[in-house]
């Protein structure tokens, strides 16, 4: 069967489209994405600006356009932090819907740390045994744990690349202002925290999403041409030794380094502060890179559905 993952993330519109079938690990076939930034196209009141809705509208109907030309039998559609904690999301889906015919469904902050950790489960399996699993966003920061495919807890925090990068920092990183955002991000991941240390320590902790590939990948990770299969991991001796020399570089100079893309390039610091913090805060040495996150787990728990 012939599947499209839509993906409407607060950086990224992302429509996945893979083969897959009960019991075999999707193989991908086709990606079409585009650069939506809808966690900085937000106005004062918190509303998705009319630039941001209308770049979305016009990214998902060429996504369904690309489904039929596929082949998809079936998508489906979600949307993540950005559209969730719009003050007029209700307004930008029924414009989306009107226009494209797309109903997307806005996922719970919860449950993209429970599909993200299922994803992770399933891409490691049992033998990791207790398995904690963090995913920067461009708006939220996702946090799960457990020992079987359901987590035991799961929550998330507003501490996304694109949403600290918009509300923390000027063009020009300073001192002061990165000090400032670097106590926010430990405080707040701090506040919940017990949530996963009264279980103990995990027997592996992973990390996911583009985020964290982009921060490996400048830290000397193997590079996506080498696949899938080559173990990358973040330390965080790496991660804290990266960002004083984030917060001297220019935008472009950030985005010739290996693994980060221009469109990101302003926002990695943001993102390095919160991986620093996460490794911090639950005391973690080093973070294995997974290479399947939400929207394999959107698709592993549909295709559940069909056993």
């Amino acid at each position: 069967m012939r599947l499209g993952v839509l993906d409407i993330g607060s950086n990224t519109g992302h429509l996945l489209v893979v083969d897959a079938h009960y019991g075999a690990a999707p193989t991908p076939a086709y990606s079409h994405k585009e650069p939506l930034r809808l966690a900085e196209n937000m106005d004062d009141s918190g509303e998705i600006t009319e630039k941001g809705i209308e770049a979305l509208t016009r990214f998902v109907r060429s996504a369904m356009v690309v489904a039929d030309d596929k082949g998809c039998a079936e998508s489906v559609g979600f949307a993540t932090s950005a559209v969730r904690d719009a003050t007029n999301c209700d307004a930008v889906l029924q414009h989306v819907a009107d226009l494209t015919g797309v109903k997307l469904d806005v996922m719970s902050g919860v449950d993209e740390a429970r599909l993200t950790y299922l994803a992770a489960r399933r891409w490691f399996g049992w033998s990791s045994g207790r398995l904690a699993v963090f995913d920067i966003g461009g708006g939220s920061l996702e946090i799960a744990a457990g020992a079987d495919e359901l987590p035991d807890v799961a929550w998330s925090l507003r501490l996304g690349a694109a949403r600290l990068t918009r509300d923390h920092l000027s063009g020009h990183f300073t001192q002061s202002e990165v000090a400032a955002l670097r106590k926010h991000v430990r405080v707040t991941i701090a506040r919940d925290a017990g949530n996963l240390r009264r279980s103990g320590s995990p027997d592996r902790a992973v990390a996911t999403s583009k985020t964290f590939r982009s921060l490996a990948r400048v830290c000397g990770a193997a590079p996506a041409s080498a696949g899938p299969f080559v173990r990358r991991v973040l330390t965080r001796a790496d991660v804290s030794a990266l960002i004083p020399e984030l917060a001297r570089m220019d935008r472009d100079e950030i985005a010739r380094l290996p693994g980060v893309s221009q469109n990101r390039a302003h926002q990695i610091l943001s993102g390095a502060l919160v991986a620093e913090g996460v490794m911090e805060i639950f005391d973690l040495p080093e973070l294995e890179i997974c290479p399947w996150a939400l929207r394999e787990g959107v698709l592993l728990e549909r295709l559940d559905h069909y056993s």
